[in-house]
């Protein structure tokens, strides 16, 4: 625009000028006598070549201001593209900003849903803890070994725990697991029992599921009979049962074909 105006006005003063260098010549020939025509000739010659010359200028300002002009209009729409450009991403950027904050929206509120219910698997997590703990006291020698690595990831109660939720589910469900397995076998097991005698003495037990055992030795002439309670096992001696229990181990291993065997069976 500056530019533009500029050139306005060196036109308007270049017209102004011949206008008056044209005025001056002819008044100059009307005063002067008819013996100064020489002079008035050239004088005239020097006004056209002039008016010539500054028609010239205004031809070149004209063309130089059509060229300008033409180059500002460039300009303009090349800077009216980019303030459209400019715009639109401004409007996508706005457009992204709303639904991250949707998102953001959506996630506190899923991060408050899962803190909630993070806090009551927290209670369910501790109560099957402490009733798992409590029947791993009362678990058949055999099954106690198997399960020993994940009784011992139990967490004492009110004792910080760096296990998360999942893992100690996890131990849980393994224990219950290994459990359910053992009640549903019998399971025979090398141990070491007090006999009725006093005496100690390596013998053969027979654990049938997780609330009946017996035992014999090699010999098969001392026998006992195991049942669990609240403070775990307890066994009894039950030599006349020896035969029996000597056969039914016999039979489980094997060695004999399968038959009916009465054990005794004491229940608490």
């Amino acid at each position: 625009m500056e530019y533009t105006m500029a050139t306005q006005r060196t036109a308007r003063r270049t017209a102004a000028g011949v206008a008056a260098l044209g005025a001056l010549c002819w008044l100059a020939a009307g005063a002067r006598p008819a013996d100064e025509g020489v002079s008035q000739v050239e004088t005239a010659r020097v006004a056209i070549e002039k008016m010539v010359e500054t028609r010239r200028l205004i031809s070149r300002e004209k063309r130089d201001w059509a060229l300008g002009k033409e180059i500002l209009e460039d300009r303009l729409e090349i800077v009216q593209d980019e303030i459209d450009a400019l715009r639109r991403r401004i409007e996508e950027a706005e457009s992204s900003i709303a639904d991250a904050d949707r998102k953001r929206a959506e996630l506190v509120e899923d991060n408050e849903q899962l803190k909630q219910a993070s806090t009551s698997l927290v209670a369910i997590v501790e109560q099957l803890e402490q009733r798992t703990r409590s029947l791993v006291a009362r678990l058949p020698g055999p099954l106690a070994e198997r399960v020993a690595w994940l009784s011992q990831r139990l967490p004492e109660p009110e004792a910080e725990t760096k296990l998360s939720l999942s893992e100690r589910f996890q131990n849980v469900v393994g224990i219950l697991n290994a459990s359910n397995r053992f009640n549903r076998e019998i399971t025979p097991s090398s141990e070491v029992r007090t006999l009725s005698e006093g005496k100690t003495a390596e013998v053969t037990a027979l654990y049938v599921g997780l609330g009946q055992a017996y035992y014999v030795t090699a010999n098969g002439e001392s026998a006992g009979v195991g049942t669990v309670g609240a403070d775990g096992w307890t066994w009894e001696p039950a030599d006349a049962a020896a035969p029996a229990i000597a056969e039914t181990i016999s039979i489980l291993k094997g060695e004999k074909p399968a038959a009916f065997v009465r054990l005794p069976v004491r229940i608490q």
